[in-house]
């Protein structure tokens, strides 16, 4: 047992990881944190589950969290972002990964002969608001200088900021955020109507003989602006168990998605910023993915992870925040009620919901001023319906970063049910436990919620997991046997 003076070591941290060791039940503890796996804000529920056999009411297991070493249970995140979790980030990925890959190329419930459908990789980019620094290259792939005549390198902040703050349209930029899935959802009904178009025949005739289904994620530009990248493929009337006609080919498909994408108008009105016409911009891409084994750059493998890298990011990629600025508790009122109506100040908030003086944000001058700008136009009633408070350290996007149509391929849903199931029974083998009789058996199980994270001698255990499992990986990219 470990004997120091807890009062003689500086760090609070390293006092309360001091505290757990010397604790009799701090294997548990670290049993806890190793299966998160490195998980940085881990969910606390207490409560507990008991399974029972319902034809004869015997009581086969029980647990109770009273029995766990901080009498509750710790289960992971489940974050997407990298920057709040990189260890359910790096999951999520994952998951997003053999969902993408599954639609290209069959598995995870999606027969193999999909991978013979005809599947195009769409890129769909935000118009110009105004210029801003860049990095042009030349038809042979040299660097050019930028409108400011300087040569910008990779890592400079100026790139992506507006060459003209004054005349730069924060405005559009905001307004397009916050129309961005929209702007999707009439991509996809215009597209099925070209379709239609290109094949000669009606949106009923054409329903009847082919599908169109989709995965997409966005990401952002060095500018703050949400752009698309999406799987497209056509499929017969049932799905993916069925090609489409001869004649749906990738080339019409690729025609139908370059009609749709001009199509695309949403009309914004309002006497503070004027009438709008919100569009797609000039610069899009359509590629014709490759079958798998085919010497191109657009494989199913490189296409799958191409997507899945950008699943996880979000605007705090652009240099802003991963955080609400809008205080949800206080919900713009500036404080809480107690149950006996005392008004309760709000620790979170200036008093309309902000969270802190947009001064004092510690993001770039361009990111402040799209965030001042959702604050602004969040406070018009014509975009109420936007909730741009809510959204603000968003820059206005307000969309799922990862969708798909119903028949692409798998659910995230069903791939972590397919998860939850193999370690279940990992653990009931591990324990030399019966099988359980689906017909005869009944779980039942009460769970609320105490809170989050952990605490910080448990953080730092926390976080020699993921840096463990980290290294282990590296290894194994490297070459290493694991």
């Amino acid at each position: 047992m470990v004997t120091l003076d807890l009062h003689h070591v500086a760090s609070p941290a390293v006092r309360d990881l001091l505290h757990l060791i010397n604790q009799p039940d701090f294997d548990r503890t670290q049993e806890q944190i190793e299966r998160l796996g490195g998980c940085t804000e881990p969910v606390r529920l207490t409560g507990q589950t008991t399974t029972i056999d319902s034809t004869t009411g015997e009581v086969l297991r029980s647990y109770n969290t009273t029995e766990e070493p901080a009498g509750s249970l710790l289960t992971a995140c489940g974050n997407r972002r990298a920057s709040r979790c990189p260890a359910c980030s790096r999951l999520y990925a994952a998951d997003t990964y053999h969902l993408i890959r599954a639609g290209l190329s069959g598995g995870k419930t999606v027969p193999d002969t999909v991978r013979t459908h005809p599947r195009v990789f769409v890129t769909l980019t935000p118009p110009s608001f105004g210029p801003v620094h860049n990095r042009p290259t030349t038809p042979g792939g040299d660097i050019r200088p930028c409108r400011c005549r300087k040569l910008h390198e990779p890592t400079d902040a100026l790139l992506g900021t507006p060459l003209n703050p004054q005349t730069y349209d924060y405005a559009g930029a905001v307004l397009f955020n916050a129309h961005a899935g929209t702007l999707w959802a009439r991509f996809t009904t215009y597209l099925r109507r070209e379709l239609a178009a290109q094949l000669g025949m009606t949106q009923k005739a054409a329903h009847a003989v082919l599908r169109v289904s989709f995965a997409k994620v966005a990401e952002y530009q060095q500018r703050g602006l949400v752009h698309f990248h999406a799987v497209i493929r056509l499929d017969g009337p049932d799905g993916t168990s069925e090609p489409p006609p001869p004649y749906a080919t990738a080339a019409v498909l690729s025609d139908a998605v370059r009609a749709a994408a001009s199509r695309v108008r949403v009309r914004v009105e309002s006497d503070a910023v004027g009438e709008r016409e919100l569009t797609w911009g000039e610069q899009l891409d359509v590629r014709e993915i490759a079958a798998v084994g085919a010497d191109a750059e657009f494989t199913d493998q490189a296409v799958a992870a191409y997507v899945a890298k950008y699943a996880t990011k979000s605007a705090d990629a652009s240099g802003t925040l991963d955080r609400a600025l809008y205080c949800r508790p206080c919900q713009g009122r500036g404080a809480t009620l107690l149950p006996h109506g005392t008004p309760l100040p709000c620790t979170t908030c200036d008093g309309t919901g902000q969270a802190q003086p947009l001064p004092r944000l510690g993001v770039a001058r361009h990111v402040r001023q799209m965030i001042r700008t959702c604050w602004e136009l969040g406070k018009l009633p014509e975009f109420a319906h936007l909730k741009l408070w809510k959204w603000a350290h968003m820059l206005g996007f307000r969309g799922h970063f990862s969708t798909k149509s119903r028949r692409y391929s798998v659910t995230l849903g069903a791939l972590r049910a397919a998860r939850r199931a193999w370690r279940t029974e990992r653990a009931r083998a591990h324990a030399s436990l019966p099988e359980p009789d689906p017909d005869t058996t009944l779980v039942v199980g009460h769970w609320a919620y105490l809170g989050t994270g952990y605490s910080p001698g448990a953080a730092l255990l926390a976080a020699a997991v993921w840096h463990r499992r980290e290294l282990a990986r590296q290894f194994i990219a490297e070459g290493g046997c694991g």
